[in-house]
């Protein structure tokens, strides 16, 4: 079990120094921005979306290593997927993250994939809110809530 929580930990903070899609998305058709502000985490997501296909995804930002870390492997996580199943992913996501089991199995059509390392912030409350940040301001930005600053609060 240890060399699994140190993968994890080790997941986590290559990502976290070495975030992937990284920068602004030109042509970028959703924006939302997220804060934290008992961490003092900021992003901004773009996502380009070719009807309800994700086409591209990358965040802009400073953060904690877990803020960063799940803005990254959320990119990854998107690119390429569907809209159902973005919004599932992001429920199974957020649900595994605060400890809600029952609706983690409930969302059992989508894999989590690498985001199974986050499984373990759920033992820090404080954390929870980093670790769920990035998936509150994507979801803003589906929903077309870009005005709305997503928050942890």
């Amino acid at each position: 079990m240890s060399d699994l929580r140190d993968l994890y930990q080790e997941l986590i903070l290559d990502h976290g120094r070495r975030p992937r899609n990284f920068g602004p998305l030109p042509g970028a058709t959703h924006d939302a921005i997220g804060h934290n502000p008992l961490c003092g985490d900021r992003i901004t997501l773009h996502l380009k979306m070719n009807g309800d296909l994700v086409d591209g995804v990358s965040f802009e930002g400073q953060g904690c290593a877990i803020s960063q870390a799940s803005a990254s492997l959320l990119t990854e996580a998107v690119r390429g997927r569907r809209l159902p199943e973005v919004l599932a992913l992001f429920r199974k996501t957020t649900a595994l993250v605060t400890g809600r089991d029952d609706d983690v199995a409930r969302e059992d059509s989508v894999e989590l994939g690498k985001l199974a390392v986050f499984e373990g912030v759920r033992q820090y409350p404080m954390r929870v809110k980093c670790a769920t940040l990035a998936w509150h301001t994507l979801h803003n930005a589906l929903e077309g809530h870009a005005t709305e600053v997503a928050k942890t609060e």
